[in-house]
């Protein structure tokens, strides 16, 4: 595993997801401001895909300069506002639920291997 690409990758994942969350700020606020800019970002959005927040940036570049600045102006809010707690956070949720996961399995495994020697005492019987 190389952990360089591997956090290059998740840099670009949570890129794109504040990216998206930033136009879902926006087009909140327009819906109470400006309903018809919010109709067009609505549609504009649509169209584009949000997989990838920088393609999309530029894309609302070149149609809407304005609004773009405004998302990536969210964007960096939002991105301050985690970044401090997320690691923490992140890594203590994936081990509960790696906890969750293997307590699961544990109590199907323990399910299947009490009710296995029942189903083979009733064969063995008939």
């Amino acid at each position: 595993m190389d952990r360089k690409q591997v956090a290059k990758a998740t840099t670009k994942v949570i890129s794109s997801y504040l990216t998206y969350q930033a136009m879902q700020s926006v087009l909140s606020e327009l819906t109470e401001m400006n309903p018809p800019l919010a109709l067009w970002l609505r549609g504009f959005s649509g169209q584009q895909i949000l997989q990838d927040g920088e393609v999309y940036l530029q894309a609302l570049l070149a149609q809407n300069q304005e609004l773009a600045f405004r998302i990536m102006t969210v964007r960096e809010h939002l991105v301050e506002d985690i970044m401090e707690d997320l690691p923490e956070m992140v890594l203590h949720d994936i081990k509960l639920k790696n906890s969750q996961h293997r307590k699961q399995q544990l109590e199907r495994l323990s399910q299947l291997s009490i009710t296995e020697p029942t189903s083979q005492i009733e064969s063995a019987s008939e």
